[in-house]
């Protein structure tokens, strides 16, 4: 996953230049830790500022930080404020007194026409309401997706390739399907989970593949499953628990609330949220897991724009009590996905 998601770095690191943020935290020498609202502010003109989102330069700081160009400071314990400050690395993309910086001049004659070709991870930042993919290409990548069958066919078998391993670390460790006896998949597509999940489980007498009708349309028939078309932002069919893959990641705060207070209401008492997401670390360090997670988080930005992003165990904990859920539990069975358990 790092290695495939890899290509976020050099955009991010372009972004950082045409942002001149190593200039902002520089300031003569000083090298004093800043937030990323603190650079914006310095980095931008006002009238720029004020529309950017700091948030999104974070994201960019974190995955960074993983490759040593910024160093991290945690101003707050659960990671809610962070500042950075610029190494030995990040200090080759300052500005010298010539006008000339090494590192700068050099990602952007090498990454020129790379970023031609890709969607703009500058543009996430200083202008959120955009969305980068679309600008970069005309149309968002699952217009182009329909559009394009050969395209669409490797994205469906990326998606399996990273789904049947990791299911199948699932259903080898983990035992919470057992006792469950109906069990919704929201976001299922063609209901390769939930055909994994019935073999295994036959106590499941019951899986509902939830997803949009034209998905669902087209979906193979399934002993056991029975395939249901509908909109999660409306409502969700009744489960014992409910169970959803990489869809909470797509969506913004508030949209997750309605995903998951709809599913709240779906579950009867004891009834449980089952979400298999990619889950931040509190603090960025320079592992392969870490690094793989923040350059995914770049691919959801510069993709999903501002709907989309990769979150903190404690931001998924803050969701699900937000909307009633009054437990909560996390596994971890896989390198990249984290199994998270929300408890009515």
């Amino acid at each position: 996953m790092e290695l495939a998601n890899m290509i976020r770095v050099p955009m991010s690191l372009n972004a950082i230049v045409w942002l001149n943020a190593a200039d902002a935290i520089w300031q003569d020498g000083a090298n004093t830790p800043l937030s990323a609202s603190d650079i914006l502010a310095r980095a931008l003109p006002s009238s720029s500022s004020d529309h950017a989102d700091p948030e999104n330069l974070q994201r960019i700081l974190r995955m960074l930080t993983s490759y040593g160009v910024f160093a991290e400071h945690l101003i707050t314990p659960d990671g809610s404020q962070r500042k950075y400050s610029l190494t030995d690395i990040g200090k080759t993309l300052v500005t010298g007194p010539d006008g000339l910086s090494y590192g700068a001049y050099v990602l952007q004659h090498h990454q020129d026409a790379l970023m031609r070709a890709w969607p703009l991870v500058h543009e996430a930042v200083v202008d959120p309401r955009s969305e980068p993919f679309v600008k970069a290409n005309g149309e968002a990548a699952y217009v182009q997706y329909g559009k394009e069958p050969g395209m669409n066919g490797l994205m469906l078998k990326a998606m399996s390739g990273v789904s049947v391993p990791f299911m199948k670390a699932v259903l080898d460790g983990y035992d919470g399907f057992e006792g469950v006896e109906r069990l919704v998949d929201v976001g299922g597509s063609a209901g390769d989970c939930l055909r994994m999940i019935l073999q295994k489980h036959p106590n499941v007498r019951e899986g509902i593949n939830f997803d949009l009708p034209e998905v669902v349309a087209k979906a193979p028939n399934i002993p056991g499953v029975k395939h249901v078309g509908g909109d999660m932002f409306q409502s969700i069919p009744a489960g014992d628990a409910i169970f959803m893959k990489w869809v909470l990641t797509t969506w913004t705060d508030e949209e997750c609330k309605l995903i998951m207070e709809n599913c709240y209401k779906a579950l009867p008492a004891g009834g449980k949220l089952i979400a298999c997401e990619p889950v931040l670390p509190a603090e960025s360090d320079s592992s392969h897991r870490t690094r793989a997670l923040l350059e995914g988080d770049i691919f959801v930005m510069t993709i999903y724009r501002a709907k989309g992003k990769h979150r903190t165990e404690d931001e998924f904990r803050k969701l699900g009590l937000s909307v009633g859920f009054s437990g909560f539990q996390t596994f971890s069975f896989d390198y990249f996905y984290t199994l998270l358990e929300f408890h009515k």
